[in-house]
């Protein structure tokens, strides 16, 4: 946020979990890589979003596997 303030409009991340008319249940959220590109990047923090980018998708992998 302290180089660009726009993305604080989607910041602190967010997950939902929702169940849709068949009963499926989803796990949802905003890829943080996905919203830097949104609010135009930001110099410098390329390893920090990735790393964070990737704990996040293990731990919804993690969240939504059957085992």
């Amino acid at each position: 946020m302290r180089s660009n303030q726009t993305i604080g409009i989607d910041l602190p991340l967010k997950a939902l979990v929702w169940q849709d008319e068949k009963g499926a249940t989803w796990l949802s959220y905003n890829d943080l890589e996905w919203l830097v590109q949104r609010h135009g990047g930001a110099g410098g923090t390329e390893d920090t979003v990735g790393a964070i980018s990737a704990t996040l998708k293990a731990l919804a992998a993690s969240a939504t596997s059957a085992e």
